[in-house]
């Protein structure tokens, strides 16, 4: 019984000193990857099977004031941003008030007749061919305030890409719209209505739309390179940094908690969950590599379903691995590679390359 239980011990301290093995040589590869790309702040944050096994901050959120990373300090979330209005809008489906199927002009009267076929679900997985704003031929002023209307009435002057469902090309506008659908629908602003059916109930205390009058405590500045230097980054107008393509505030501390809703597919039903996280058929019977506000990849022989967020000197990565593992990394410089860290740091957990 005694060389038993010894025999147990010494495989428990082993497989101890194992996990410190790899925390550290994490560790070191973040700040070795933070000095080679002239990243100020990171936060790294690691789930395996439910367990948090990794929670950390690097570097400063703040050059000026110098103030350290922890693990509550709010990035601004980039992109990452879709796959909450993606299930605000699959709430709205489970609620009866909204259809995937259902055409946007339901929602958006007096649209374009190349609008016609546009669906929902086209919106949701950048499947409409409605462009960026900045690529369609209408330039946005990141230094003017737009109403909803205005916003609506931009995108309605582009001419479609292609034929909805033709073709798999992302799409900001298109989830801007979706924003939009959000408070038509509910009467509600997008990020009030995900504020009240998401956020609150999983205790996601630090989740909202970017703000940029309050005074939110513990929220990072971001940086851009200019010339290799390290730089403010640019100036977006008040309702330009609230919409619902990418226009958050989140801590990783909260992406811990989205991950764990997620892994117990709280909030939706399964059936949604499934929709959301199955690539997006075209019309010629080929599938798009996108779900509803998700990439859907491949890792080795396993299911990766991640996305990358960047916007005003934040660059942003969660990667949730079919085996039960997560890596989230949060960076505050525009022009860092947040997603090939989050995989490098998941190969070092022993997850295979992604394709």
């Amino acid at each position: 019984m005694k060389r038993q239980l010894s025999i147990g011990i010494l495989t428990l301290l082993s497989v101890c000193a194992a996990a410190q093995d790899v925390s550290h040589r994490v560790d070191d590869y973040v700040v070795t990857e933070m000095k080679a790309e002239k990243i100020p702040g990171a936060a790294v944050a690691v789930v395996k099977d439910g367990a948090l096994i990794k929670l950390k901050g690097y570097g400063f959120s703040n050059l000026e004031d110098m103030v350290p990373v922890h693990a509550d300090t709010l990035f601004q979330s980039g992109s990452l941003a879709k796959q909450f209005t993606a299930m605000g809008v699959l709430l709205l489906v489970e609620q009866g008030k909204v259809g995937l199927d259902d055409p946007v002009s339901k929602y958006f009267p007096n649209t374009p007749p190349a609008w016609k076929e546009i669906k929902v679900r086209n919106l949701l997985s950048h499947t409409s061919g409605i462009p960026d704003y900045e690529e369609g031929g209408v330039k946005r002023d990141f230094h003017l305030d737009y109403s909803e209307d205005q916003l609506l009435a931009l995108a309605e002057k582009m001419p479609l890409n292609f034929a909805p469902g033709a073709q798999w090309k992302y799409s900001n506008t298109g989830y801007t719209l979706l924003g939009i659908l959000i408070h038509r629908v509910t009467g509600e602003f997008y990020g009030d209505f995900l504020r009240e059916h998401i956020w609150q109930p999983l205790a996601m205390e630090t989740t909202q739309v970017i703000n940029n009058d309050d005074i939110i405590e513990n929220r990072a500045q971001g940086y851009d390179l200019v010339k290799g230097e390290v730089k403010h980054t640019y100036y977006v107008s008040p309702t330009l940094d609230a919409t619902a393509d990418g226009s958050l505030l989140f801590s990783a501390i909260d992406l811990v908690k989205w991950d764990a809703a997620l892994r117990a597919r709280k909030i939706l039903k399964p059936s949604s969950y499934d929709a959301w996280w199955t690539p997006m058929k075209l019309n010629d019977g080929s599938f798009a590599h996108y779900g509803f506000g998700w990439f859907i990849e491949t890792a080795g022989n396993q299911k990766l379903i991640e996305h990358t967020g960047e916007w005003q000197g934040f660059k942003t990565q969660i990667s949730r691995y079919g085996d039960g593992l997560t890596v989230i990394v949060l960076t505050n410089l525009e022009d860092s590679d947040a997603k090939k860290m989050a995989h490098r740091v998941a190969e070092m957990y022993g997850a295979p390359e992604a394709k």
